[in-house]
C-alpha cells in the first residue's frame, strides 16, 4: 500500500507541524468526509478545495462553512448523533458542506436523487425517517411534508453562526446512498466509513490521480461513484471542479480553462463529449468512468479521440468497486472490466456457491474494505466475507474480468441461455446507432425473445430488418431480436443506467 501512496504523492514531505496536525485530526475524527475535510484543512488550508460557477473555497474556508452549518443545525434544529438529514442537491460546494456538517454531528446523511418524483422522495423521506432536508432552491417543490432548508436559509444560518470549535461526535456520522431504482423502489444502502488509507490506495493503485490535481467531477455526488470521487479528492487534497448540470461544451471549457488533470464521469457522458467535440483541444491525464456499463465500442472511440487516458471502474452501490480496467486493458479488449485492484478479492461462483474455473460463467462475488454495511431496512450477510453482486461474469486466462450481464437479465429462448449484453455491444457498433438497449420480452413460441430499443444519430436511417440481419450474421439465431424499436432517447437514471421497466 505504501508504494502506491508514495507514487501518488501522499507521502511527500511537508511542514512538520502541519503533518502532525493532519495526522492528529485523522486520529480524532476518523476517515469520514468530515474527518477528511478537516484533516486536509489542517495540512493545506490555503489549497483551493472546490470551484463551482458561483463560488470558490479553500480547504480552510470550506471546513469553516461546514462547521458553522453543523453548529447551527445542532442548536436550531436539534440534529445530533443518530439523527437523520436528507441532502437533495446537484453538484456544488453547498452540497459538500451539507454532507460534511451532518457527518460532523454524528448524524446519518441520506443522499437524495434529484431526478426522483416528489412522491418518490416523500416515500424515501418517511422510509428513512428523515428529520430535515437541505435542498437546492429549485428542488424545494419536491419536498412535501418534511421540514426543509433551501440554499438561502442555509447561507443565513452560516452567516449568523459565529466560528466555533466542533468536537468529534461520540459516533461517526454515516452516509446513506440510495440504490438506482431501475427495477424496484430505491433502497438506502449504508456506506462504510473507511478505516484508514487502504480504500484510497486500492483505487489509486489503478487510477493514477495525484495529490493536488484539479479534478472535474461530472458524476453526481449523490451516487456512489460521485461520492467516491469526493472522498478521493479530499484524500488527495485535490481541487474539485463542479457544475450543477452536465453540459458537454461547458465541461470541456472548464477542463481546458482550469487545467483539470482528471475528469470523473459516467459512460453516457463520454458519448455526449464525443458528439460535442470529436477532436478535443485538451485532454485530461485521467478520465475515469463508472456507474453503468461502458460499451466496448464507446471505449475505443473515446480513446481514439482523447488518447489512452480512460479508466473504467466496475462496481455497485453495495460493493463499491470490483475491478478497474486501464487503457492498456481496454486496448487489449475493450469489453473487459479489467482486474481487481489492491486489496480486493473477486471470485466467480456457481449457483450452489462453488468457485468456478477460468472461462466458466457464474455470479461475481467480491470482498474489499468498502462493502456496504447493509440496507437501512435490514442487515445483509456476506458468506465467507464475499458479497454476491448479482452480475454474471468470467475471468479469461490472462486474469481479466468480463461481465456477461445481470443474472436476472438472462433469458431462456427456445431452451437456450441468452444474454442481452453481447447483442447490445454488437448493435452499438453500427455507425448509425447512437445508443441501444436490449432486454428480454415474453414470447408465445420460444418462451422469451430479445427486443432491441435503438436510438439513431441525428439524420441517420436504419430499418429493423437491417439490424436483425446484422445480428444474424455475427451471432447465433436465438440472439436475433424479435422486436427492433426506434426511440428518440432511452430512459436513464441520473448515472446513465437504462431503466428496463420503462422500456417494456
Amino acid at each position: 500500500m505504501l508504494w502506491v501512496l508514495a507514487k501518488r504523492g501522499l507521502l511527500n514531505p511537508g511542514p512538520p507541524g502541519k503533518i502532525v496536525s493532519q495526522l492528529a485530526t485523522l486520529k480524532r475524527w476518523g476517515f469520514s468526509v468530515a474527518g477528511e475535510l478537516r484533516a486536509a484543512a489542517e495540512r493545506s488550508p490555503d489549497q483551493v478545495a472546490v470551484i463551482d460557477p458561483e463560488s470558490s473555497y479553500t480547504y480552510a474556508e470550506l471546513w469553516d462553512r461546514s462547521e458553522r452549518l453543523a453548529l447551527a443545525l445542532r442548536v436550531r434544529h436539534g440534529i445530533g448523533v443518530g439523527g437523520r438529514i436528507g441532502v437533495l442537491a446537484r453538484n456544488h460546494s453547498g452540497m459538500i458542506a451539507a454532507m460534511v456538517a451532518g457527518c460532523a454531528l454524528g448524524a446519518e446523511v441520506v443522499l437524495l436523487n434529484p431526478s426522483l418524483s416528489a412522491a418518490a422522495i416523500d416515500a424515501v423521506a418517511h422510509d428513512q425517517r428523515i428529520e430535515l432536508v437541505i435542498a437546492d432552491n429549485d428542488l424545494m417543490e419536491l419536498i412535501p411534508g418534511v421540514p426543509a432548508l433551501n440554499e438561502v436559509a442555509v447561507e443565513k444560518l452560516v452567516a449568523d453562526t459565529p466560528p466555533g470549535k466542533l468536537s468529534p461526535p461520540e459516533r461517526a456520522g454515516r452516509l446513506i446512498v440510495l440504490t438506482s431504482g431501475t427495477t424496484a423502489a430505491p433502497k438506502g444502502a449504508r456506506r462504510k466509513t473507511p478505516g484508514g488509507l487502504g480504500p484510497l490506495a486500492s483505487v489509486l493503485d489503478r487510477i493514477p490521480l495525484k495529490v493536488g490535481d484539479r479534478i472535474f467531477v461530472a458524476a453526481p455526488l449523490f451516487h456512489t461513484w460521485g461520492l467516491a470521487a469526493l472522498q478521493i479528492a479530499l484524500g488527495l487534497r485535490a481541487t474539485l471542479v463542479l457544475q450543477r448540470r452536465f453540459e458537454p461544451l461547458n465541461t470541456i471549457a472548464a477542463v481546458r480553462d482550469l487545467g483539470c488533470q482528471g475528469l470523473i464521469a459516467v459512460p453516457v457522458m463520454l458519448q455526449r463529449l464525443l458528439e460535442a467535440t470529436p477532436t478535443p483541444g485538451v485532454t485530461p491525464r485521467v478520465v475515469a468512468v463508472s456507474g453503468s456499463a461502458l460499451p466496448g465500442g464507446l471505449a475505443t472511440k473515446f480513446m481514439d479521440a482523447y488518447g489512452d487516458c480512460l479508466y473504467n471502474l466496475y462496481g455497485s452501490t453495495e460493493a463499491s468497486w470490483v475491478s478497474i480496467a486501464t487503457p492498456e486493458d481496454m486496448r487489449h479488449d475493450p469489453r473487459t472490466s479489467g482486474r481487481p485492484p489492491l486489496g480486493t478479492t473477486v471470485e466467480i461462483r456457481s449457483r450452489s456457491g462453488q468457485p468456478l474455473s477460468t472461462g466458466q460463467v457464474g455470479e461475481i462475488h467480491v470482498r474489499n474494505d468498502m462493502l456496504f454495511e447493509g440496507y437501512t431496512s435490514n442487515r445483509e450477510t456476506t458468506p465467507n466475507g464475499l458479497l454476491g453482486t448479482g452480475d454474471l461474469g468470467h475471468f479469461d486466462d490472462q486474469g481479466l474480468l468480463y461481465v456477461d450481464g445481470r443474472a436476472d437479465d438472462m433469458i431462456i429462448s427456445g431452451g437456450e441461455n441468452v444474454f442481452p449484453r453481447p447483442v447490445e455491444e454488437l448493435i452499438s457498433q453500427l455507425p448509425q446507432v447512437r445508443e441501444v438497449a436490449v432486454v428480454g420480452v415474453p414470447d408465445p413460441e420460444f418462451g422469451q425473445r430479445l427486443a432491441a430499443y435503438v436510438v439513431l444519430h441525428p439524420g441517420e436511417h436504419l430499418d429493423a430488418d437491417a439490424v436483425r440481419e446484422y445480428v444474424r450474421h455475427y451471432l447465433a439465431r436465438f440472439c436475433v431480436p424479435r422486436d427492433v424499436l426506434f426511440l428518440r432517447e432511452l430512459p436513464r437514471t441520473a448515472t446513465g443506467k437504462v431503466i428496463p421497466r420503462l422500456l417494456r
